[in-house]
């Protein structure tokens, strides 16, 4: 009897908690003077779908119809040496990242959307390549995901390093929400970790599980477009979108279960319910959501001293309302939202540079550099 009444009081515990956690998230404001505007640093990019720096002056910024850019001093050129592109959809070019140790290996890696001869469709893949001037060699493919499938939505993706010689990266459900994000013998709604080298971790936390993929590091996940590193704890923090409402910021886990579809703070675009749980045992909460959604897509934190009230705080891009989100964090928690660059345009990217600024990628833009007035 009594090892009943502890279940029944710890399952109630799991709830309360649950529900206190995400009560009531703040409200955005936007400022009625802005102290900030932006410097143009590369121009004439549709999409800019990712972007990473090798120096201050000299950036990788790919563009999504499939064209990757080398930007020096303001000046882009084209990167020969390219995969075959799938283009389909939200599908084509996406994240590009520099190896953590790049001024000795000129090593780079790059998400695309991406097929087999014979096979219809497409699915998310992973490649590295090595950087010589304005054109890759010895490219290789690391990561791809199955099965292909028509379906043009949800392919992620964004990659980040840890300092333990790992790389992650996530993959979107791609449209099969029912099936991917809950099963761990498929591809889809996941966040992935491999070795730099794109071999398999021996302390992943599947990696000894027949029914399972090795790579996988946490799942769950709808659509991750945003991913970073904590600057002080090293945690990886991902956001996502979810449907109509929910879209999700997370810290990832080893292992854990972020939930889609089966708890979500969000609807289907028509309305109707996709599920009537927002929590359950087992599965992780956000660290915050969006209610309704913004559509985010990149996200990265200011750790310098550039914007002195900013550090610390976060930043996400929104597809949706075409601006820049401020979040100050204090106690773990979201304690202010901020509007910042205000109809800017569709950020697509956000990432700090070597000089401690925060860049956007905007569509129809190119790469532009956040300063104060």
């Amino acid at each position: 009897m009594k090892k009943n009444c502890y279940l029944i009081f710890s399952v109630l515990v799991f709830y309360l908690t649950s529900c206190i956690s995400q009560e009531n998230p703040p409200k955005i404001s936007t400022p009625e003077k802005s102290n900030y505007s932006t410097v143009t640093v590369v121009d004439g990019i549709d999409i800019p779908w990712g972007m990473d720096f090798i120096t201050e002056n000299d950036l990788l910024v790919t563009e999504k119809k499939g064209v990757l850019y080398r930007v020096i001093n303001g000046e882009k050129n084209e990167v020969a040496g390219l995969p075959e592109i799938y283009q389909r959809g939200q599908g084509g070019l996406l994240d590009v990242a520099v190896h953590p140790d790049f001024k000795n290996n000129q090593i780079i890696y790059f998400t695309t959307a991406a097929f087999v001869e014979g096979d219809p469709g497409g699915n998310t893949a992973l490649y590295t390549a090595v950087l010589n001037g304005n054109q890759l060699d010895d490219l290789k493919l690391l990561y791809k995901a199955t099965p292909n499938t028509k379906k043009g939505q949800h392919w992620g993706s964004r990659i980040v390093f840890d300092d333990r010689g790992h790389l992650f990266f996530g993959i979107g459900d791609r449209g099969n929400r029912d099936v991917n994000p809950q099963d761990l013998k498929r591809d889809g709604g996941k966040i992935y970790r491999l070795n730099l080298d794109g071999s398999i971790p021996d302390d992943n936390p599947f990696v000894n599980e027949d029914d399972a993929l090795a790579a996988i590091y946490s799942y769950g996940h709808r659509n991750p477009q945003g991913m970073t590193v904590h600057p002080e704890t090293g945690e990886i923090w991902e956001n996502e979108h979810g449907p109509k409402g929910g879209d999700e910021i997370n810290i990832i886990k080893k292992g854990k279960n972020y939930g889609w579809p089966v708890i979500t703070y969000g609807i289907n675009y028509s309305g109707t319910s996709i599920t009537d749980k927002t929590a359950l045992p087992g599965m992780e909460q956000p660290y915050y959501y969006w209610v309704p959604s913004i559509a985010p897509s990149g996200m990265a934190f200011s750790s310098s001293g550039v914007y002195r009230k900013w550090k610390g705080d976060l930043f996400v891009g929104s597809l949706k309302f075409k601006y820049l989100e401020r979040l100050e964090l204090k106690r773990g928690k979201v304690v202010k939202r901020e509007k910042i660059l205000n109809e800017i345009g569709r950020i697509r990217n956000v990432k700090e540079g070597p000089d401690g600024y925060l860049y956007v990628g905007v569509e129809g833009k190119g790469i532009l550099k956040v300063v104060k007035n």
